[in-house]
């Protein structure tokens, strides 16, 4: 793997735990969340999976925490803008594909057999 490859990679591991994202998306607007506010903006995650989540966010150093609660970081809100880009994609992309048959898979360009 190269170096440039390496870091996505890395990122995208810590981003596809569980819950990581909604921590991240839930603390996008700045304001400090208590433990407790940042469960119920989450919804459906246990104390002990979000407690591991925060741990691991704050070590990547996007979350950090200070008196009033989980704060994003900087470089935390950097990356939730970044991934607000993707909304915008993702319906293009989305909408895109409803309107078009299905492409075939790579390799898969042969023509269907002939109707008997």
């Amino acid at each position: 793997m190269s170096a440039r490859v390496k870091p996505v990679f890395d990122l995208l591991a810590l981003l596809e735990a569980r819950y990581a994202m909604r921590v991240l998306w839930a603390l996008r607007d700045g304001h400090a969340q208590t433990f407790r506010l940042l469960q119920d903006s989450v919804g459906g995650v246990t104390p002990n999976t979000l407690n591991t989540r925060l741990k691991e966010l704050r070590a990547a150093g996007l979350v950090t925490h200070g008196a009033e609660g989980y704060l994003i970081t900087p470089s935390g809100a950097d990356l939730a803008r970044r991934l607000g880009e993707l909304q915008a994609f993702a319906l293009k992309w989305a909408a895109s594909r409803s309107r078009k048959p299905p492409s075939p898979a790579p390799g898969d360009d042969h023509e269907p057999p002939p109707a008997a």
